[in-house]
């Protein structure tokens, strides 16, 4: 494999998508708004546009042209650059793990993205945006082969043509429960915002007061009417919402062998990812508001790896829903180092006065303003204090810490309860301390830090008992150092 190879050519077309994407704005800009400077030929316009489009077309043609991969001494090779020629070379015992995917393009023309990873970066450290699935299988046993027989340990492992003898699938995603998941998630709030924010940026554009120009009409249908309207608009957002999560996480599958996780997933868009064990870092349990009563909980692995251009590899999910009931198992299958049916030490219960203090703290001046300006509508915000003191409650009673063996679990609350389970060894360090006013009540936080993508997952608990952070301190001491503040 050591003849340079190019893409598939229609990496030319996922390029001059790639470019419009990042041109957005400004090629609307251009297209959306004429040219009101007096004296411009009106031919000036369609101009620019077809030279902006006939610039993005050769550059996507020659950034093909000049884009190579290939395999040779141990390393992965890579030269591209259109004027100023760059060269990358990846050694295969720092590759940390290989994500598949297949977009709605690739699919069409039989093809997969692959992305190869090493440490956390601000981007992967490559990317083949158009190979055959055949080149992409083989390039994944080719690096395994050779990472295996740089390594003594790992000579036993068996290539490509074994994978499934050595491996089983030890979790599949029902239709039902993603559908559970997509409808619990908070997909709609991150959908509704998305949307909003893009049309607050053409709202200059968009002739909203001829499109509304009788609203005044519309206003007097009633109170009832302009609810039911917005319900429906709610629940069209909602559904539509809930079918991207449902189609983004169809057919999720998570296989494991003796050095790998696998994971598979989506309906349009294919994806792969494959994670080697000994980079994982930790497992973080999430339970939302919905969810926690209900029983069931979504869990990620936090793992050194991923890349800032991909959101979503650095924050990898290994059960989009599950029963608490059902993690214990599903991990001892999959992740024996972290089996644990630990239940949690509470924190004491002169730290919930703390908790709703602290919310006090920064509810009463914003409630203050609201009144001031908005009265005499404004003391309706009053009603938030109840809310507010039931968050505290629960911030409170969802607090805990728990040593099992080498594993530490940190459980601590915002909006969602987030559970954080880490090896000692994993941990890279843990922070002790108190303010005078925790010193009081013999209390003090605790919080430990692991690496996960290109930064850090911190767990954290407030106001624990102090002598329970010298237990943590004093288990974790014989590995790092602590620092007390």
């Amino acid at each position: 494999m050591s003849d340079p190879k190019r893409l598939h050519p229609i990496a030319v077309l996922l390029n001059i998508i790639k470019s419009i994407k990042e041109l957005v704005i400004p090629f609307l800009l251009v297209v959306v708004i004429p040219g009101k400077n007096e004296g411009i030929p009106g031919w000036i316009q369609p101009l620019v546009i077809a030279i902006i489009i006939l610039l993005i077309i050769v550059n996507a043609f020659l950034q093909w042209l000049r884009f190579t991969y290939r395999i040779e001494e141990g390393e992965f090779r890579i030269e591209s650059g259109v004027f100023v020629r760059k060269k990358r070379y990846i050694k295969f015992d720092r590759i940390h793990s290989i994500d598949i995917s297949e977009g709605i393009i690739q699919r069409v023309f039989s093809l997969v993205k692959l992305n190869i990873e090493t440490a956390g970066g601000s981007q992967a450290d490559a990317v083949l945006s158009a190979i055959s699935k055949s080149d992409a299988d083989r390039l994944n046993a080719f690096i395994s082969e050779e990472k295996n027989a740089n390594n003594p340990s790992d000579r036993d492992e068996v290539a490509d043509n074994e994978f499934a003898a050595k491996s089983s699938s030890v979790f599949k995603q029902t239709l039902p429960q993603l559908f559970a998941m997509a409808a619990t998630s908070g997909a709609v709030g991150v959908f509704l915002s998305g949307a909003i924010a893009f049309i607050s940026q053409f709202d200059e554009m968009i002739p909203f007061q001829r499109i509304f120009k009788d609203y005044e009409d519309f206003i007097e249908m009633g109170t009832f009417i302009l609810t039911l309207f917005a319900l429906v608009a709610l629940l069209a957002v909602y559904v539509l919402a809930t079918l991207s999560m449902v189609i983004k996480y169809a057919s999720f599958t998570v296989i494991k062998t003796d050095e790998e996780i696998v994971i598979s997933r989506g309906l349009l868009e294919k994806r792969r990812l494959t994670i080697p064990i000994h980079k994982i870092q930790g497992i973080r349990i999430m339970e939302n508001l919905i969810r926690k009563p209900l029983g069931l909980a979504t869990v990620y692995i936090e793992y050194a790896g991923g890349s800032m251009e991909d959101k979503e590899s650095l924050s990898i999910m290994l059960f989009p829903l599950i029963r608490k009931k059902h993690l214990p198992k599903k991990i001892l299958e999959i992740l024996p180092v972290y089996e644990t049916d630990t239940k949690m030490t509470p924190i004491p219960k002169r730290a919930l006065s703390r908790y709703v203090f602290r919310k006090f703290l920064y509810l009463i001046p914003i409630i203050g303003a609201l009144v001031w300006f908005f009265r005499p509508w404004g003391y309706l915000f009053f009603l938030l204090v109840p809310l507010a003191i039931f968050w505290a409650y629960m911030q409170y009673r969802d607090a805990g810490w728990s040593i099992d063996g080498n594993l530490l679990l940190l459980s601590s609350r915002f909006f969602s309860k987030q559970t954080l389970i880490m090896q000692r060894s994993r941990i890279q360090s843990i922070t002790y301390k108190k303010s005078w006013f925790q010193n009081r009540k013999e209390i003090a936080t605790i919080s430990a830090s692991i690496k996960s993508g290109v930064t850090s997952r911190v767990g954290m608990v407030a106001d624990m008992e102090e002598k329970d952070c010298l237990i943590i301190k004093s288990w974790y001491l014989p590995e790092k150092a602590v620092d007390s503040q």
